[in-house]
């Protein structure tokens, strides 16, 4: 049972160290120097980079909550279902879509011209402070984003309420109390990684405008502290 489960904590662990250090190294050059400068090609390539990565783990928490629906609610079929092929291809399909959502909203952000003020207000190139900056109406890009962010945001997280739904459901029939407390104990740490990743993440995406400073706390949140709590919650699951 835990050989896919494994397998796609390795890719997630993946994501997570590339999504970190695309973000924290950069941070601290700037928090340490006075001289707070980013070249527009390096900002580019971390936006890029950081949206891939980003967008792979918000696919890869939903194919995991699938990966234990199938644990729990069958598990009896779960060898045949999660073969080590699937498990392959549901990886795969993480990180393709990881890419393919990443170029558009990296296509839609730095095609706008930025004609005014280079001054970014956050602590690193995101696509929501890169707009403000546009010398020019916004409004198409925000869209095309919006509507990436319901795809690679919304769409998983209704896939992992149902799979939780679904598991509670079957959780909540078992007689033995032991099997309660193990199935519980297999999701739990699971659901806490989702709700602080997708949490944030959807603050920040999916919310109509909010104040500067609350969209830096929300970035913080899935940018440095879910990547930091990543190991040492599924350590403590071990």
């Amino acid at each position: 049972f835990h050989s896919p489960m494994y397998f796609f904590l390795c890719n997630l662990s993946l994501a997570d160290l590339c999504f970190s250090t695309n973000i924290i190294p950069q941070a601290l050059v700037h928090l340490l120097s006075r001289k707070k400068i980013i070249p527009f090609t390096r900002c580019a390539a971390q936006l890029l980079l950081f949206l891939i990565f980003g967008c792979t783990q918000c696919a890869l928490l939903a194919v995991m909550s699938y990966d234990r629906y199938v644990s729990i609610c069958n598990p009896l079929h779960y060898p045949s279902i999660m073969t080590w092929k699937v498990c392959v291809q549901l990886a795969a399909g993480s990180w393709i879509s990881g890419v393919l959502v990443s170029v558009v909203d990296t296509t839609f952000t730095l095609k706008l011209p930025y004609r005014g003020s280079n001054s970014i207000a956050h602590f690193f190139c995101e696509a929501p402070a890169l707009l403000i900056l546009a010398s020019t109406d916004t409004r198409t890009s925000e869209m095309a984003i919006f509507l990436m962010g319901v795809m690679i945001l919304l769409i998983p997280v209704s896939l992992i309420l149902v799979s939780y739904g679904c598991i509670i459901v079957t959780v909540v029939k078992m007689k033995s109390a032991a099997g309660r407390l193990k199935a519980f104990s297999t999701c739990g740490s699971h659901l806490i990684v989702v709700i602080f990743f997708y949490g944030s993440a959807i603050i920040t995406y999916m919310t109509p405008k909010s104040s500067k400073e609350q969209e830096k706390l929300s970035s913080v949140f899935y940018a440095m502290v879910t990547p930091m709590l990543n190991p040492i919650i599924y350590s403590f699951r071990n």
